[in-house]
């Protein structure tokens, strides 16, 4: 229950800083030298790396367990 709770807060976060970077990204008109949208852009994307790291291990630990549940729930 903790690790679900936990996703939701992953994925709140990521919702969190992509509407951040859209706000500084319409208020500024320059991009390339913001250090502060800069910074928001590195946060967004290594929370959406870890996110997909965690996907990914996720899969690998179920293994083939994942592809055998359909057709054990069929037959």
């Amino acid at each position: 229950m903790a690790k679900a709770k936990k996703k939701s807060l992953r994925e709140e976060d990521i919702a969190r800083l992509k509407k951040k970077v859209a706000e500084r990204k319409a208020k500024a008109g320059k991009v390339l030298g913001d250090a502060a949208l800069r910074a928001l852009r590195k946060r967004l994307k290594r929370e959406q790396r870890k996110r997909r790291s965690l996907a990914q291990r996720l899969a690998h630990a179920q293994g083939k367990k994942k592809e055998a549940q359909p057709a054990a729930a069929t037959g």
